[in-house]
């Protein structure tokens, strides 16, 4: 289970908020680092990155039959996540980024709801299976890994009884750097050369395809009630109920947050204080008329810090 409250006083000096909500329904934040990545800084996000993923690593590890113990011999090349590629961990750092925002910036969000990450699903990624059982026995079969399917991040609200009232899911992408045209094909997909015209044009298939058309009962909140079900069956007992009477229509269907996070290295050109997303009104791309909150999350060495956070991750075992 994720247990680890986010390190908000360590976040106030490492990320300067810009926050708005506009008509309702929309809100924009923007996270500008002004704090320095040192060490201070690694050893407050090191417990809630080992939190986020535990669940993750026993499982793997007991998949593929690796010990956690400290003196194992295989530890020193086959450690989730310490040992993934350098893009995978990428990803992985953009998906905990969306957990911890919405956990220590929920009252910035749109709506203010008490929102909560139980557990994260990166589990259910078939590929960092198949890569540590290839490296368990031939370690120069390192490769790239494919990405996980479905979705990028869940949070939930709960009430005073324990089930779930609103889910809140979508998207979180890491770039090296977050440039207009960088974005621009994140939020609309790549472009592609029109053979006739021969102008680039983007294929409309990138985040507001994927969050326009996802169901307003997310897969990765079926995901969680099964993983709750198996590390917590009786502490959230009453999330796990709540969560399959909505699948099954047997119970009210919580109502649904759109969440964006974009996190990276800023642009050399960017000035300080501007956000790459509109921020003043809705984006006119999004069409599935729930609350949506799009979190930009500016660093200035990201790269360093990745690599630095996720090798000195269990460091001490």
């Amino acid at each position: 289970m994720h247990s680890c409250p986010p390190p908000k006083e360590a976040l106030e000096l490492w990320l300067k908020a810009y926050g708005t909500i506009e008509d309702g329904n929309y809100g924009h934040l923007l996270l500008e680092q002004v704090g320095e990545s040192d060490t201070a800084l690694l050893d407050a996000l090191r417990p809630y990155f080992e939190s986020a993923h535990l669940d993750a690593r026993e499982y793997f590890h007991k998949k593929i039959g690796v010990s956690l113990h400290p003196d194992a011999t295989l530890r020193k090349t086959v450690t989730y996540p310490n040992c993934l590629p350098s893009k995978a961990l990428r990803g992985l750092f953009g998906e905990v980024i969306a957990g911890l925002v919405t956990e220590a910036y929920q009252e910035e969000f749109v709506g203010g709801h008490p929102w909560q990450v139980p557990i994260f699903l990166f589990r259910e990624h078939d590929d960092v299976e198949k890569y540590l059982w290839s490296l368990r026995y031939d370690e120069k079969r390192a490769r790239e890994i494919y990405g996980r399917h479905g979705t990028d991040f869940v949070g939930i609200s709960l009430d005073d009884a324990g089930e779930v009232v609103r889910v809140i899911a979508g998207e979180a992408k890491w770039r090296k750097s977050l440039t207009p045209s960088t974005v621009g094909s994140l939020l609309h997909g790549p472009k592609i050369k029109d053979e006739k015209t021969g102008k680039s044009e983007y294929s409309n298939k990138g985040i507001w395809y994927e969050v326009n058309r996802d169901s307003h009962i997310p897969h990765g909140l079926r995901q969680m009630q099964f993983l709750l079900e198996l590390r917590d069956p009786i502490g959230h007992a009453s999330t796990i109920l709540s969560i399959d009477r909505a699948v099954l229509n047997l119970g009210p269907t919580p109502e649904r947050t759109d969440l964006i996070v974009i996190s990276g290295n800023e642009a050399a050109r960017r000035s300080t204080g501007d956000p790459i997303i509109a921020w003043e009104k809705t984006p006119k791309e999004y069409k599935a008329g729930r609350d949506l909150q799009i979190v930009e999350v500016i660093l200035k060495d990201g790269n360093s810090l990745i690599d630095k956070l996720y090798e000195s991750l269990w460091s001490d075992d």
